[in-house]
């Protein structure tokens, strides 16, 4: 599942795929976050767990999806080179970035507590 995950989120992000097959997957990953369930009354909609209707939606999403950009995005995601891998890394990269200058800010703080006077002790 993470691989389909993965190569999903490829596809999803290039430009080549129509619009119909990224519309019908974020429609389903819509129904499974959303808050209204489908009641057990209507058939088979009623019948789907949402960790199956998001497993058939994806990997019908990467059925739809013409075979040469799919294997691109695999032989991409194999090499580590994809659209995924550069978002995590960018998302990492920002968040340690974020985090440094938190505890940067934080250790300045306490090196300097004295010449703040916290709103606790003003009185």
């Amino acid at each position: 599942m993470p691989r389909h995950g993965k190569l999903a989120y490829c596809l999803l992000r290039d430009d080549r795929i129509p619009v119909a097959p990224k519309a019908v997957l974020v429609a389903a990953l819509g129904v499974i976050i959303s808050p209204l369930d489908f009641p057990a009354w209507i058939p088979v909609l009623g019948e789907f767990d949402m960790l199956a209707l998001g497993i058939l939606a994806v990997e019908t999403f990467i059925e739809a999806c013409p075979a040469e950009i799919r294997r691109e995005h695999e032989t991409a995601l194999k090499a580590g080179q994809s659209v995924w891998d550069r978002d995590v890394r960018d998302t990492v990269g920002a968040a340690r970035h974020g985090l440094g200058r938190a505890v940067d800010r934080i250790r300045s703080r306490v090196r300097h507590r004295d010449e703040y006077q916290s709103m606790s002790e003003v009185g």
